[in-house]
């Protein structure tokens, strides 16, 4: 392939790269190594790199170059490049989108970036070694969204809400039916990283989905960004799950028993992934709650799930470079640190992209052990082509645990990965880049289940 580097064509070296490793971690509905938003996200690290061209800190921002892109770039010349950008189009503004495509050992970020006089995608290419091996500015692109099937748009309104302390409050969508009420409704809890309220991947918005489809069916839905995307400028060097996910979605909940047009003893909470994983704390900490909905929710610990999903991706290359088995190892040795973190051996370095305080939160925090004390009707729901939460880990352990329950059901989805969306053959991820919806069944028996309950 060629190499991109801001409007001209680089001689790639090493064409063997293309049969190397895909460390896919695309930070969506995932618990990986971007727990909460560090750099080894790639959107956030492609995020990131624009900064560095905006603070002009072109050193460090030729230091995220692969060897290839470091002799043909030097930061005078990155410089250069960059004041001469924004002569023709402005000064740069903000980042307003990333999106993200897959093509072969390399993985692409394209960061929307608002300039004075107009909008330009920054193309950022990464190779396997999260590298950057290529840069280039194109014309941005809007991305079109899918619109469900089984959306009927005028059986609901749409109103913003404002989820969270006053101080620092989370913008949110409250979809009510329109029609005599009150509805019951469900809270929706984010996956892992800094996702927006419709958990947008690529042209895929999944939260928005089942929002419009449930209100479509006649129970209320509310989406909220999340802390870490809303304040992204925060400190979390001791960032705990519990201030990145479970305070916000209890806050949530008491929000809509609050108003009048939903059923107060009718709120329920669907997770999705590591929002998913999360139900049983969340439930332990509110009893007002009705019901709970997991959504491929992971039931083994995050580092060990993360390790899996590397493994995974190694087994999609034909054959591994010397590179690619470091990055294996390293990992390992990352999951070993983490499986031994203590409060007396409490350090500031960051493990897969997280604090030691978030692990030695979840340290021995078991989800289905906590759910066996929960005694509230439960919804289990994986698909079967999940890349990243196991149908065969996972869902059967949920199942192993908690089958002997009467409120609990179980629903696997085979033609279904970790989106709940349809695919064709097996998922790897780069899928996720595809137009989709969320399945119309899912939908309904989410909306079944709900309505069944007594």
């Amino acid at each position: 392939m060629k190499r991109f580097i801001w409007g001209r064509f680089l001689p790639g070296k090493g064409e063997n790269v293309m049969k190397t490793l895909l460390i896919l971690i695309l930070m969506v509905f995932c618990a990986n190594a971007a727990v909460f938003g560090a750099a080894e996200n790639i959107e956030e690290a492609a995020r990131d790199f624009v900064l560095l061209l905006q603070n002009e800190e072109f050193s460090k921002a030729v230091d995220l170059f692969d060897n290839n892109m470091k002799k043909a770039v030097t930061p005078d010349e990155l410089r250069a490049t960059w004041k001469g950008r924004q002569q023709k189009v402005g000064s740069f503004q903000e980042i307003t989108g990333t999106r993200t495509e897959s093509h072969g050992a390399y993985h692409t970020v394209f960061v929307t970036c608002r300039f004075e006089k107009r909008k330009l995608d920054l193309k950022v290419v990464y190779d396997q070694a999260r590298k950057i091996a290529g840069l280039f500015f194109v014309r941005h692109q809007i991305v079109e969204h899918s619109t469900p099937e089984y959306l009927y748009r005028k059986a609901f309104k749409e109103t913003e809400v404002q989820v969270g302390p006053m101080d620092r409050p989370l913008p949110g969508t409250l979809t009510v039916p329109i029609g005599a009420g009150p509805f019951p409704a469900v809270v929706l809890v984010h996956g892992s990283g800094p996702h927006d309220r419709d958990e947008t991947i690529g042209p895929n918005k999944p939260f928005r989905d089942l929002a419009w489809g449930l209100a479509s069916k006649g129970i209320a839905a509310l989406r909220y960004e999340k802390r870490t995307r809303q304040y992204p400028t925060k400190n979390y060097d001791n960032i705990t799950v519990q201030e990145e996910t479970v305070a916000d979605a209890l806050e949530a909940v008491a929000l809509l028993t609050k108003d009048k047009a939903l059923k107060a003893d009718r709120i329920f909470v669907l997770g999705h992934s590591l929002g998913g994983m999360l139900i049983p704390r969340i439930g332990k900490q509110e009893s007002a709650i009705a019901g709970f909905v997991i959504m491929a929710g992971n039931a083994r610990p995050l580092e060990d799930l993360f390790l899996d999903q590397t493994l995974y991706q190694a087994s999609l290359a034909p054959e591994l470079t010397p590179e690619a088995k470091l990055h294996i190892d390293q990992v390992k040795q990352q999951v070993a640190a983490i499986k031994n973190v203590h409060a007396t051996n409490f350090s500031g370095s960051k493990m897969l992209g997280a604090p030691p305080s978030y692990w030695l939160e979840l340290k021995g925090y078991s989800p289905t052990e906590v759910a066996k004390a929960m005694h509230r009707p439960l919804l289990i729901m994986q698909g079967e082509k999940d890349c990243q939460v196991s149908s065969e880990k996972d869902f059967k352990e949920w199942q192993r645990t908690l089958s002997g329950r009467k409120n609990v059901e179980f629903k696997l989805y085979p033609t279904l990965n970790h989106l709940f969306m349809e695919v064709d053959g097996r998922s790897t991820g780069a899928d996720y880049q595809q137009p989709g919806n969320v399945a119309a069944i899912v939908i309904s028996d989410i909306a079944n289940w709900i309505k069944g309950l007594k």
